[in-house]
């Protein structure tokens, strides 16, 4: 770049230097990355280097696998990086060629949704290339949950979540404002880990400022404690042990984020039968697939609005949690995964070529399956001579040795010019290695491309 100085060059040689470090390890010795049969790169980036080393020099299958592109994250987060403009234009353009070239290596592509899938193809992955694996979910530990009749808190919405900006905690409690109005009973319980970082705080801090305002202390009467209707809880506490107890704990879940990638804790939600109500970011449509009501972002009107809607009719939030539950137990269980996965390492093994002779029991796929079942493909290939003087041809597999002729001695390959200078080119003979005289027929003997004056064999 025009623009880039020497001190630019310099801080983006040593960055260049840190991204491609793994190259200096020892990735070529023969029982490295040469005696592996598939590398799994678990994203795009810098993490396939070794990935692609195995390519080159080995031959060995590269498998990418992404449930967030590697490139749009460089992308996001180079703006905050401590380089100058120069820098991070020439970072930018690293990341870019490193994933076109990472793509384009690989034999397969996996997205861990459709959302993910997209921005793959527009950093330069094939679609013939492309699958799709949703992550997999631990169901067994909202089994209790699910399972369970109780529907929870009648007219309580919950939240659950890492609490940060991106989350939108303060469109949902101004959604939940309106909901209030219409629902009287209503209750909104917010369930977040504890809080880290700086940012994290002073948002959490500035959310229970915002709910204190919309939600004054509400008393039964004169002479009891008020009590808010919306709390902020975390969850690990006496009365809220583990996630599930969060989701039991409300009728409806709420994802109220502005920015979202694979929502996991919407799949926990629908794993524990609740009806949920999402905004419309991310994977968030694919994984509902109908379970549930979405509305768009940043619009705390319709929030609300779909929130009424389901408090007030249960049997439709019944309806809604048994279809999400049986969605989540189809689509995003450790068990689908595993068994995605299990079949495509199976599918790429099988293209690849046996490197290495088996120490034990045969390696998969080192046997073709045809090679088990009867017909020409199971039978060696040969070769035939062309006539010797004495009118005596001679019939041999490939690297057999002639055994009359001109080429007595010398190896036959199929194909190549034989002893007597004629051009053997016999596809198959169950005779090979046999002895053929004139005017007789070795059995089941094929030959093609006889020169003139060829005997018969």
């Amino acid at each position: 770049m025009r623009s880039a100085t020497v001190v630019d060059h310099l801080a983006f040689a040593a960055e260049l230097e840190r991204l491609l470090r793994p190259l200096s390890l020892d990735w070529y010795a023969p029982g490295s990355l040469g005696a592996v049969d598939l590398c799994h790169a678990a994203s795009g980036g810098a993490a396939a280097i070794p990935g692609l080393l195995a390519k080159r020099f080995f031959g060995v299958p590269l498998l990418i696998t992404e449930h967030a592109v590697q490139l749009r994250a460089h992308y996001l987060a180079a703006p905050e990086a401590p380089f100058g403009a120069p820098v991070r234009a020439l970072l930018a353009r690293f990341h870019a060629l490193l994933a076109a070239e990472v793509y384009r290596q690989a034999a397969l592509v996996v997205a861990g949704n459709t959302h993910v899938r997209r921005w793959q193809q527009r950093c330069g992955a094939d679609p013939a290339k492309q699958r799709t694996v949703y992550p997999g979910m631990a169901a067994e530990r909202f089994a209790r949950v699910g399972e369970h009749d109780d529907q929870g808190g009648p007219k309580t919405l919950v939240w659950a979540g890492r609490i940060e900006p991106a989350k939108d905690l303060i469109a949902l409690l101004h959604a939940f404002a309106e909901v209030r109005r219409a629902e009287p009973d209503a209750r909104l319980r917010i369930f977040g880990a504890p809080a880290e970082g700086e940012e994290a705080t002073t948002y959490l801090a500035h959310c229970r400022a915002l709910a204190a305002q919309l939600f004054p202390d509400e008393a039964t009467g004169a002479h009891t404690e008020g009590v808010s209707p919306v709390t902020f809880e975390e969850i690990g506490g006496p009365e809220i042990p583990e996630l599930a107890e969060a989701y039991a704990a409300g009728g409806v879940a709420v994802l109220s984020s502005v920015v979202e990638g694979f929502p996991i804790g919407l799949v926990e939600s629908m794993l524990c039968g609740r009806a949920t109500v999402s905004t419309d970011v991310g994977a968030v449509v694919e994984v509902i697939g109908g379970t549930g009501l979405v509305v768009p972002p940043r619009n705390p009107r319709a929030l609300a609005d779909a929130c009424i809607a389901l408090l007030r009719d249960p049997e439709r939030r019944a309806r809604l949690g048994a279809a999400a539950r049986a969605r989540a137990l189809e689509l995003f269980t450790v068990e689908q995964n595993l068994a995605a996965f299990r079949g495509i390492y199976l599918e790429l093994i099988s293209r690849a070529p046996v490197r290495r002779e088996p120490d034990g029991d045969p390696l998969l796929f080192a046997t073709p399956p045809e090679a088990r079942l009867p017909g020409p493909w199971t039978r060696p290939r040969a070769a035939v001579t062309g006539p010797d003087r004495a009118g005596v041809a001679v019939a041999a597999a490939d690297g057999a040795e002639c055994a009359v002729g001109e080429g007595a001695g010398e190896t036959v390959v199929a194909g190549e010019p034989a002893a007597a200078g004629e051009r053997a080119a016999a596809e198959v003979c169950a005779g090979a290695g046999q002895r053929a005289v004139a005017g007789e027929r070795l059995p089941v003997c094929v030959a093609a491309d006889r020169g003139p004056g060829d005997g018969d064999a």
